[in-house]
């Protein structure tokens, strides 16, 4: 298994010990209920063709996490892409980033991480499943958790030394933060995580003051007119990245909003959704994966 980053964990004092048992067993169909309103037609669709695709159940300490599994059918050693939802969980957007990435000869692997709180899918309302779910979900549990992803990749077809991680707006953040806590890390890809906000228990640091501990090289994905990540924020990361020396680098989408690469949300912008994709895997590339 992936060794923690010490330096990262004595940050993360509160929450620690707050681990549960799974009260969600298996992944949701279609899309999350609380995405409404779902573009009449997906921008893309990606079939299982020469893949093993569906999902699986990896063990934690604490019992069996539903994820959704996508790998080309044959071979092995592959490198492995963690892949983080957004609030919503994973449901078919996030399975299809899934076999995007499979098709690309990855193993790549979404982690139902509410599981112990609640089904995502199942809300209609954003601000209930905020309350309900998200805010309950705590940054150590979902380290550790993407850590027993890791750890299962690394002995089902996996190349232990090839991980990487990506993921979407409560994902992105998840993914600069996994940047710091996995020394083992190759490389990220954030799409419009956010990058600063007020501590809580659950989430008592933020990207921004991490910067310092990210090691691993994660590429930063943003909108110009996402109404909830200032653009100064961008700018400060930038600027905390810098001087940490850290390879890391962040690209503004000037006119794009918030979820631009959701390609089954009204918020989809499919020129900079698809430049993002190829940014992601020129990254991949260029960094071991």
């Amino acid at each position: 298994m992936n060794q923690p980053n010490p330096e990262f964990d004595s940050l993360f004092p509160a929450a620690k010990l707050d681990r549960r048992g799974f009260i969600v067993t298996a992944l949701g169909t279609g899309f999350a209920l609380a995405t409404q309103p779902i573009m009449a037609q997906t921008a893309v669709k990606t079939d299982t063709k020469g893949l093993t695709a569906g999902e699986i159940k990896i063990p934690t300490p604490d019992g069996k996490m539903p994820v959704y599994r996508a790998q080309p059918a044959t071979g092995s050693n592959f490198p492995t892409i963690l892949v983080v939802s957004e609030i919503f969980g994973v449901h078919e957007y996030i399975a299809d980033t899934c076999r995007r990435l499979a098709k690309l000869g990855y193993l790549a692997i979404a982690p139902e991480l509410f599981a112990r709180y609640g089904e995502p899918w199942k809300f209609s309302n954003v601000q209930d499943l905020i309350a309900s779910v998200v805010n309950k979900t705590p940054d150590t549990g979902v380290m550790a958790d993407l850590d027993a992803c890791a750890a299962w990749a690394a002995k089902n077809g996996g190349d232990a030394e090839r991980l990487g991680i990506t993921g979407f707006c409560w994902g992105g953040r998840i993914t600069w933060l996994y940047a710091a806590h996995n020394p083992k890390l190759k490389a990220g890809v954030a799409w419009y995580g956010r990058i600063d906000d007020a501590p809580t228990v659950e989430r008592p640091k933020q990207p921004l003051e991490l910067a310092a501990n990210i090691k691993a090289p994660v590429l930063g994905l943003y909108g110009g007119k996402d109404q909830g990540i200032p653009l100064d924020d961008v700018e400060a990361m930038k600027a905390a990245l810098a001087k940490a020396g850290s390879k890391s680098q962040l690209h503004v989408y000037p006119d794009a909003p918030h979820a631009f690469h959701a390609d089954y949300r009204p918020t989809y912008r499919k020129p900079e959704a698809e430049d993002g994709w190829k940014r992601l895997q020129e990254w991949f590339k260029a960094n071991g994966l």
